[in-house]
């Protein structure tokens, strides 16, 4: 598939410098890219092979000013990484539109209802009253219990379960062995120190474009529902409680976990490794760093990191502090000795 300089710009509201019909068939790292291939420069870090690379066209920054000429023809947006990025969805969008049909074997039950231009793999399994919107693409061994409903552009990636009675939304992605609506973890201590499980009877609710990762499992409620609201974005090998709500466009990094009912508001950030504790309030817009341990609601906009976390701010002026302790232990022993000093001569 190639597409003209001139073309892509048309896609990305760019302008071009140079040749308007060169094309391209590939996408390349702006250091490793050939001849006929795309790329894009945004970071700084990568100015050097800015000037050495082969490929023949560059998505770039309309404020960027050359130091010397290029061989490869631009093309100028307000922000090169957030143009490649459309570029890149409307390629995966033109790819994933060739798919449609349903591939054998695999099992429909005679309730479940497809819309049009859908995709679904070999080997999967649409359980009864299952409904899948428009231009949906299920990839092979995927599950889709009872009940489930799926809306329009979604797509369902290899072996993704999705347990009885979720709701999925409108250009959601899942990625490769997540798991949406397995029990939550919810089981009563008794008096003769065993436990009880609780029936989770509720379901988990995911909004318009949302982006879940692979491996990522999302626990369904015990009564009314786990929501993901639109626009967040889940990284792989995530952990999402019963009844938990996370906010919109609030993004999570690899390996966290979030405990049951705890809210989440809109615009958060959550680094890796984070875990946080249930039945609290994450306020919008707050960031908690990598590996922290939450244990208590956060206010809106506030930065936290440590465990257990800590106002970020504080937290680095006490490390700047801790690296600096033998050098103030030193000047406090020189201190002691000064002043044991200074009474021996008054004394005397």
């Amino acid at each position: 598939m190639t597409f003209s300089a001139a073309q892509i710009a048309m896609l990305i509201n760019g302008k071009v410098e140079g040749d308007p019909d060169i094309v391209v068939n590939s996408f390349g790292k702006i250091e490793e890219a050939k001849e006929g291939q795309l790329t894009f420069f945004a970071n700084p870090k990568y100015e050097e092979f800015l000037y050495s690379t082969k490929a023949s066209l560059v998505i770039i920054n309309e404020a960027y000013e050359l130091r010397q000429p290029l061989k490869a023809v631009l093309v100028r947006v307000p922000d090169a990484y957030s143009a490649f990025a459309t570029l890149l969805s409307k390629y995966q969008e033109i790819m994933t539109q060739q798919l449609s049909g349903i591939q054998q074997p695999s099992y429909i039950s005679k309730t479940a209802a497809t819309g049009q231009n859908v995709f679904i793999g070999a080997f999967s399994y649409l359980g009864d009253n299952v409904k899948v919107g428009n231009n949906t693409k299920i990839f092979p061994n995927a599950y889709i219990g009872d009940n489930v409903s799926i809306g329009d552009n979604s797509i369902i990636h290899p072996g993704v379960k999705i347990y009885h009675s979720c709701k999925i939304g409108n250009n959601v992605t899942i990625h490769a062995g997540a798991v949406i609506g397995s029990d939550g973890f919810g089981f009563a201590p008794q008096s003769d120190g065993s436990f009880k499980k609780v029936p989770q009877i509720g379901n988990v609710l995911i909004e318009d474009y949302v982006e879940i990762g692979a491996n990522t499992t999302i626990d369904r409620a015990t009564i009314g529902s786990t929501i993901i609201k639109s626009g967040a974005k889940l990284d792989n090998l995530i952990q999402i409680a019963h009844n938990v709500e996370v906010g919109n466009s609030t993004v999570i990094a690899a390996q966290a976990g979030v405990s049951g009912s705890t809210k989440i508001g809109k615009g958060v950030m959550i680094g890796g490794q984070v875990g946080i504790v249930g039945h609290i309030q994450i306020g919008d817009g707050a960031k908690i760093n990598a590996q922290s341990g939450v244990s208590k609601s956060i206010e809106p906009g506030k930065a936290v990191t440590g465990s257990p976390a800590h106002d970020y701010t504080a937290t680095l002026r006490s490390q700047a502090i801790s690296r600096k302790l033998p050098e103030l232990e030193k000047r406090v022993k020189e201190l002691e000795a000064l002043v044991k000093q200074l009474i021996a001569e008054k004394s005397s």
